[in-house]
């Protein structure tokens, strides 16, 4: 399949830009939510992550499908991960519910063991002792005890989910870091990969003049004189 952006690029430059970033160019462009509320590191100081969206989607547990023995289904989270490809971030959309979790450990070492870049959910997750030992990075909303059929049903992958409010398409890109979770639109990657860099290089100038001592109106935002000041910087610097 051909993504509408490059992939490769997208992974490798975003790494050096901030959730914060992108949610500021995102919102230039229109698009103010793209936070996956609820998504937060599971562990301090898991490093940035980029990576396509992988789809998983629960919804309220039914007794009569909402069983173990549901765990060896065809249509399963098992069944799913084994679809996963390498380097993907599998995006579980449980609804937000908190009092059951979705994967353990023997899941969630499974997922490291194929590769699978990082763990995005709004639920959360068990055996979390196991869970820190799989060294998967994960993003979720807390920990639980009780499986996943104790609150939610399983029902399919790879289709548009709702993950912390934010509307999640297969190939849309995640960038996950210390603030939490961000969904970039597949159609506007390229774009806002260079905007991104571009955005990360003027606040490191700004930041810098901050710490020379310049005040902030007219810095941030910049006003024309200081826009001239930085295409000077730039230009002094090969940019």
């Amino acid at each position: 399949m051909t993504l509408p952006y490059d992939e490769a690029r997208a992974i490798a430059e975003l790494k050096a830009v901030t959730t914060a970033t992108l949610t500021t160019i995102l919102l230039k462009k229109g698009l103010r939510n793209v936070y996956l509320r609820g998504a937060m590191p599971l562990e301090p100081g898991q490093p940035r992550i980029v990576g396509r969206a992988f789809t998983l989607r629960f919804v309220p547990a039914r007794e009569d499908l909402a069983t173990p023995e549901s765990w060896g289904s065809p249509i399963s989270t098992r069944a799913a991960i084994e679809a996963m490809p390498e380097g993907v971030i599998a995006v579980v959309d449980a609804m937000g519910v908190t009092d059951a979790g979705i994967f353990g450990d023997i899941l969630c070492a499974r997922m490291q063991k194929r590769g699978i870049a990082a763990l995005v959910t709004d639920g959360a997750v068990r055996d979390v002792a196991g869970v820190r030992g799989t060294r998967l990075p994960i993003w979720c909303a807390g920990v639980a005890a009780p499986a996943s059929v104790a609150g939610l049903t399983f029902v399919n992958w790879q289709e548009p989910v709702a993950c912390g409010g934010v509307a999640v398409y297969p190939d849309d890109l995640i960038v996950v870091d210390e603030d939490g979770a961000v969904l970039i639109p597949a159609k506007l990657v390229d774009d806002v990969v260079t905007e991104g860099i571009e955005q990360e290089r003027l606040e490191g100038w700004i930041m810098s003049q901050v710490e020379a001592g310049h005040p902030l109106p007219g810095l941030y935002p910049s006003n024309a004189e200081n826009k001239a000041r930085y295409a000077a910087w730039k230009a002094e610097n090969g940019f």
